[in-house]
């Protein structure tokens, strides 16, 4: 694990900063297109994503929806020179030697992006989160743990719609986006898919959510979402503290992810819970999580602290689990980090 230059640490919180206040305001690739229907005009609001497009409804034809659209135009028009600032901050991270993702990633970050799943709440999770992590730290982590061709978005149960009370209709937006999407069936063939992949390419989008009660493996409708996701046990634990983060791609693209002291410790547990024929992914956890544990023993121990007390209020056997993924690490990494926690 090396650091970035100071330089790339400041690029990146300029890029952060200007993402966070324009959010994905810019026109680039979004257009109004109006179709004729049994005599009547509607308007639809088209994005375009590489190849890929999509048409989202806004409404039978008014002056208060033209008007509403003209505004819009003009806003796009004021964000340009955001835009382009934006462009050049990512080059420069770039060039810096900044840690970014595929084209392909970049173009389904960039459509959950615009299809408002960020906005209201939707978590990058699983190794995406540890590659963003490396920006957002200024570090550069080993190459090999990085790799993954998941990726895992995550959202509560009661993730709130927000402030449009409209549902993203996340499952039309993939496929119907020309990226070449299509269902991943489902083991049980009884319950709906969570899992999208792209014909061919090795890239899948699974989608994840919390699990309430009784151990249970049937998908949980996100009405926020408009699409089903996985459940899975202690997610809850990483969603509770999440904060923005900006992936180095396109003009950047402003995403959230769990607090990093909490996605390591999380991952401790993750190690106890794998099966025994995924191994070779519970040493690819623990390798994630001391690399995490490295890095903020050094330079951020109080986040730590504060993530191992929020572990108390998790049941039992995530504690249990978390204690015996503690015993893991290697013995100097571990006693330094019950030290630091009994501080």
């Amino acid at each position: 694990m090396d650091y970035q230059s100071e330089s790339n640490r400041l690029l990146y919180s300029q890029l952060l900063t200007e993402c966070a206040r324009g959010g994905a305001v810019t026109g680039r690739g979004l257009s109004f297109v109006s179709k004729t229907l049994n005599g009547q005009k509607h308007w639809y609001l088209q994005i375009v994503v590489g190849p890929a497009k999509t048409q989202h409804y806004l409404g039978p034809d008014s002056e208060e929806l033209r008007e509403r659209i003209a505004q819009e135009k003009a806003l796009w028009e004021r964000a340009e020179p955001d835009r382009r600032s934006r462009e050049k901050l990512v080059a420069m991270l770039t060039a810096g030697g900044a840690a970014s993702v595929s084209a392909g990633e970049a173009r389904i970050f960039e459509l959950l992006e615009r299809t408002g799943v960020f906005l209201i709440g939707g978590t990058v999770v699983g190794s995406h989160a540890f590659g963003i992590y490396a920006n957002m730290l200024g570090v550069r982590w080993e190459s090999e743990t990085t790799r993954t061709q998941d990726v895992d978005v995550a959202a509560d149960v009661n993730l709130k719609i927000g402030v449009t009370d409209t549902p993203i209709d996340l499952r039309k937006a993939l496929l119907e986006s020309e990226m070449g999407f299509f269902v991943v069936p489902a083991l049980n063939r009884k319950h709906p898919s969570t899992s999208y992949s792209i014909r061919g390419r090795r890239l899948t989008l699974d989608l994840l959510t919390t699990m309430h009660g009784a151990a249970s493996s049937k998908p949980v409708e996100i009405k926020a979402l408009g699409a089903p996701a996985e459940p899975v046990r202690f997610l809850d634990y990483l969603l509770e503290m999440t904060e923005p983060a900006v992936i180095v791609a396109k003009v950047g693209i402003l995403v959230n992810v769990p607090a990093p002291a909490r996605y390591a410790l999380h991952k401790l547990v993750t190690v106890q819970r794998r099966p025994a024929a995924m191994q070779g992914k519970a040493l690819k956890d623990l390798a994630l999580a001391r690399q995490l544990i490295e890095l903020l023993l050094q330079d951020r121990p109080g986040d730590l602290i504060l993530a191992w007390e929020a572990t108390e209020q998790q049941p039992e056997k995530f504690q249990q689990q978390l204690k015996q993924g503690v015993k893991r690490l290697p013995k100097a990494l571990r006693q330094n980090l019950m030290g630091v926690i009994a501080s």
